[in-house]
């Protein structure tokens, strides 16, 4: 079963959650598609035993051929190329690497390479949850997308067993990417006016995607914007699967690498519920 970690914003707790599961479900894959800031390994410490490269395919253009007509640039969705007299300009960062203008060029003039954006890394956890399988990504500084390195990570996940998926905060392409083909959802939020807000986002996305998916309150305190988000819930259909207290020992826990009993028995309760709720 792949089930991802998401929500509409960052510091809501996604990923504590996805290691509070990874704690209550012994050898699962944890998978950390927040390629720009990796944190997953900070708790499980892994013995690193794979890293690999991750490339993009990039147009480079041959200016004794090009004749400047323009084709490649009119087939190019993402406004990635433009014509200068006659040359050819790309803009790197809009690229999609979806060799149109390779197939419209009339005169051969444009080929592709081969441009590194970053590493997946695997390694075994040694210490919390040991045995747990990590999966990470890094994405290099200036790389202008992360979806195409979280693609690749996803490739990586083992055919059999259970797939913890953390992804990215927000509901860009790099969420829409780590969230996709999963079995179930886990929208993490917090009791306040924005995380409510930033849920609805989150919560749009994955039924476009036709996902199934249940809420987790993290610092639930059973104040008024607990309530109003449970009120939330009710209305849209969605199921509150879990709640989190907001407490200061469990902070403490967390921060020096410990996940008490109490907050297995918490998360092993949350994946009942997924388990339940994905099969129907």
């Amino acid at each position: 079963m792949i089930v991802s970690i998401a929500s509409g914003k960052g510091g809501t707790g996604k990923t504590t959650v996805a290691l509070l599961l990874a704690a209550a479900r012994p050898g699962a894959t944890v998978v950390d598609c927040d390629v720009e800031e990796p944190n997953c390994h900070l708790f499980l410490q892994p013995a690193r035993d794979e890293e690999r490269q991750v490339t993009v395919m990039r147009p480079g253009f041959d200016d004794e051929l090009c004749d400047g007509c323009g084709r490649c640039a009119t087939v190019c969705l993402f406004n990635a190329l433009a014509i200068t007299g006659t040359k050819v300009l790309l803009f790197d960062e809009l690229c999609h690497s979806c060799g149109g203008c390779v197939i419209a060029c009339p005169q051969n003039a444009v080929s592709e390479t081969a441009k590194p954006i970053g590493a997946v890394r695997g390694g075994t956890a040694t210490q919390n949850s040991p045995g747990t399988r990590l999966i990470d990504g890094l994405l290099d500084v200036g790389a202008p997308t992360a979806s195409p390195l979280i693609k690749a990570m996803k490739q990586a996940l083992p055919s059999t067993g259970d797939t913890i998926v953390d992804c990215p905060p927000g509901t860009a392409c790099s969420m829409v990417a780590a969230v996709a083909d999963s079995d179930y959802c886990l929208l993490v939020t917090e009791p306040t006016p924005f995380g409510l807000h930033d849920l609805g986002l989150a919560l749009g996305v994955v039924k476009i995607l036709g996902i199934p998916a249940g809420v987790v309150i993290n610092k639930s305190d059973g104040g008024a914007w607990d309530n109003a988000v449970a009120d939330w819930c009710a209305q849209e259909k969605v199921a509150v699967v879990g709640r989190i207290p907001h407490s200061e020992e469990f902070a403490r826990e967390y921060a020096e690498g410990r996940i008490s009993p109490a907050y297995q028995t918490i998360a092993g309760e949350i994946w009942g519920k997924v388990c339940q709720d994905g099969d129907g």
